[in-house]
């Protein structure tokens, strides 16, 4: 039984025009050199599938999430609303709400971090600099931790600019990495291979109803994630 046979997306929320679902650290966005089946390619076909579709069903990328990331993603349905968001995510007016473990305390219990961020496509990775250098664009991000356990902290995070790797390389550079998060210099990885961030929530004016949306991803059900589930965040 191949993937797409079982693939059965945990939907958050649905209507004509878009649809967001609670992605899991393993799936892919879009295709990459992996040659892995994308999480756009599963979900159409299920959607097509569900519906009984007869002809192609369309589904537009708005935004991304590292492969090793979970939580909640948002496609288009539609090429109207497809538009639409693509301009709400230009100019700022969605709003995107992480979480993180990790296990160093940062500097201060909430700060506002700005740095210039470097990509390198062949290491799939991003260098960072604490001012503008050839080819950087800024990042700009906000936390404040939300709860501490005997081993980690929990840091509620919003993102200001979407940039590659954007949240780990930051929280690395303030000796903060993420758990699980190799690449970024925490010491282990996960068991299940995936990074302690998850895209919690993301809140949008809707591009056709006009109406304000929030949607919510629910925490992964590890013990450590639970743990702090149980706290208001």
């Amino acid at each position: 039984m191949t993937e797409q046979d079982i693939f059965a997306p945990e939907i958050l929320y649905e209507d004509n025009h878009i649809i967001a679902i609670n992605k899991k650290p393993s799936q892919l966005i879009q295709s990459d050199k992996t040659g892995d089946e994308p999480l756009v390619e599963l979900l159409k076909k299920f959607i097509k599938q569900r519906d009984n579709k007869p002809g192609d069903v369309f589904l537009g990328i708005v935004h991304r999430l590292d492969r090793p990331v979970g939580g909640v993603i948002v496609f288009a349905k539609t090429s109207k609303s497809l538009t639409r968001l693509n301009e709400l995510f230009r100019t700022g007016e969605i709003k995107k709400t992480y979480l993180a473990i990790v296990k160093n305390a940062p500097p201060k219990e909430h700060d506002m971090l700005t740095h210039y961020l470097l990509r390198n496509e062949q290491q799939n990775k991003t260098y960072v600099y604490d001012f503008p250098a050839k080819n950087t664009k800024e990042a700009v991000l906000e936390y404040t931790v939300a709860g501490k356990s005997d081993n980690y902290i929990l840091l509620k995070i919003r993102l200001f600019t979407g940039r590659h790797h954007q949240i780990r390389c930051q929280l690395a550079a303030i000796g903060s990495p993420i758990k699980g998060d190799l690449k970024y210099g925490f010491d282990r990885s996960n068991r299940d291979a995936s990074i302690s961030l998850v895209a919690h929530s993301i809140s949008f004016v809707h591009p056709v109803k006009q109406e304000q949306v929030t949607i919510t991803a629910p925490l992964p059900n590890t013990d450590v994630w639970q743990f702090f589930g149980n706290m208001p965040i």
